[in-house]
């Protein structure tokens, strides 16, 4: 799945919040979720219109951009 593919903003789409794409589900949803204590399961159950390769594919993406913007030291 392609980085511009899993989640986006768009100022026609609840007001440019990041949002899955082709869902209305903010990404931040997902991330009170697993801050919350809760796995992927849940958070899916909730928003049946999220894929799990989609919620994969912004925590692979969310994990690299994280880490590569730690201190080399």
């Amino acid at each position: 799945m392609e980085a511009t593919t899993v989640a986006h903003r768009d100022p026609e789409v609840m007001s440019g919040v990041p949002v899955f794409v082709g869902t209305r589900v903010p990404v931040q949803a997902l991330l009170d979720c697993l801050i919350g204590g809760d796995s992927i399961d849940p958070f899916l159950d909730g928003f049946p219109s999220v894929r799990r390769e989609q919620v994969i594919a912004f925590l692979d993406q969310a994990t690299d951009a994280l880490l590569a913007e730690l201190p080399r030291g």
